[in-house]
């Protein structure tokens, strides 16, 4: 049974960082393309970064050069370190897998299977 669990989300001011965690379970998160996506309410959940393994990653434009997706492929856990983090990064977010390879690694929602619960992010100006 695929399981995915996120930690690490909290309240933090602007300029602050978090890093969030993704424990997967269930299948062997090495073969399988993984993602961060977010969604505040009322809008579209988004593509954040996706990480294809080999190094292979994408970023949504609006968090390049602050985000970095990673992963640990001994303990099946994908992170998303998070700095100059900001009001508008404010979101649940949202960790997410799929045993197909995309390139580059995709950021849309339908390219992935298998999600998680969620984890909040809240920027304070």
């Amino acid at each position: 049974q695929v399981q995915l669990v996120e930690s690490g989300g909290g309240s933090v001011q602007a300029g602050g960082s978090l890093r969030l965690s993704c424990e997967a379970s269930g299948f062997m998160s090495s073969r399988y393309d993984m993602a961060w996506f977010r969604q505040v309410p009322g809008k579209e959940r988004e593509g954040v970064a996706a990480d294809g393994g080999g190094g292979r990653t994408n970023y949504v434009g609006s968090v390049k050069g602050r985000f970095t997706i990673s992963r640990d492929n001994g303990k099946n856990t994908l992170y998303l370190q998070m700095n100059s983090l900001k009001p508008e990064d404010t979101a649940m977010y949202y960790c997410a897998a799929d045993p197909r390879d995309w390139t580059p690694p995709a950021l849309s929602r339908s390219a992935y299977r298998y999600w998680g619960q969620g984890t909040q992010v809240t920027v304070s100006s």
